[in-house]
């Protein structure tokens, strides 16, 4: 199987390297050849456009940042649609919004081009250690044809339904991510208030029932650049999660309630 990828940033180059190292014939697109220079050393074949990676790949995986830039390397009239071959599979690893992947899907029916959505868990490392969290959506058959990808840097893979299951799961993920990790930083802040021993607060609440990776998270020593990363991504999926739903609704009021407290929450961990 050939493979294309696009979108080498902190999530996606570990993940490529993976799908290089697991022996697919791999191609690559980046808008800046920076992006390209880490994968020198392996078999990866740049392409200048593309089109050109649409036209010779079987799989195109894409990880770009967020809905805008999905829609401007897919749907573009020089993007990747253009050229991919009928029987050919695009996956949406960004986390989006359902209703993108709904949109793609639609054109590249057209074209005879299947779509899976399949956001990711986890850290570069994670893609590293092929213990990336697969969260897919989409067909089963083309979920089956493109597993030994994933299987390059993902474990758990799992398909959780039609077309934009994937993104909902995601989604619900990172909502309660990001409510526990304001509920964590909430409680230490308490904690300290009262003069309590804050380590061996974190000790008890890890082996008993607060444990949560929002408090392994709130409870870390993090840098400025994660903690604007944290920010910049959760408002994001936040706002993501809370326009899937009614306004309203339950899961919308956790997220605007998780967004609100996140800047708090991350300058007290960080402090």
């Amino acid at each position: 199987m050939k493979v294309g990828f696009v979108g080498l940033g902190n999530q996606g180059a570990p993940m490529a390297r993976m799908i290089d190292r697991g022996g697919f014939e791999l191609r690559l697109w980046a808008r800046r050849a920076a992006s390209l220079e880490p994968f020198a050393d392996t078999g990866a074949v740049a392409v200048e456009r593309l089109a050109e990676l649409g036209g010779r790949c079987d799989l195109i995986g894409v990880c770009v940042v967020n809905d805008r830039d999905v829609e401007q390397v897919v749907l573009e009239p020089e993007g990747l649609l253009a050229a991919m071959r009928p029987g050919s599979i695009l996956v949406i690893h960004s986390t989006v919004h359902p209703g993108t992947c709904q949109r793609v899907a639609e054109r590249a029916g057209q074209v005879g081009v299947q779509v899976l959505d399949a956001p990711v868990s986890g850290s570069g490392q994670a893609a590293l250690s092929q213990t990336l969290s697969v969260l897919v959506g989409g067909d089963e058959a083309a979920f089956a044809r493109a597993r030994p990808v994933f299987e390059c840097y993902g474990n758990p893979i799992s398909h959780l339904g039609p077309l934009g299951s994937g993104q909902m799961a995601k989604l619900l993920n990172n909502v309660a991510f990001y409510a526990n990790l304001r509920a964590a930083a909430t409680v230490l802040a308490v904690a300290d208030e009262f003069g309590m021993e804050r380590d061996a607060l974190i000790e008890v609440m890890k082996a008993s029932s607060g444990r949560s990776m929002g408090l392994d998270t709130a409870a870390g020593d993090l840098s400025s650049a994660m903690v604007g990363h944290i920010l910049t991504m959760g408002k994001k999926d936040l706002d993501l999660a809370g326009g899937i739903v009614a306004k309203g609704s339950a899961l919308a009021t956790l997220a605007a309630e998780s967004k609100k407290g996140l800047l708090a929450s991350l300058v007290a961990t960080s402090e």
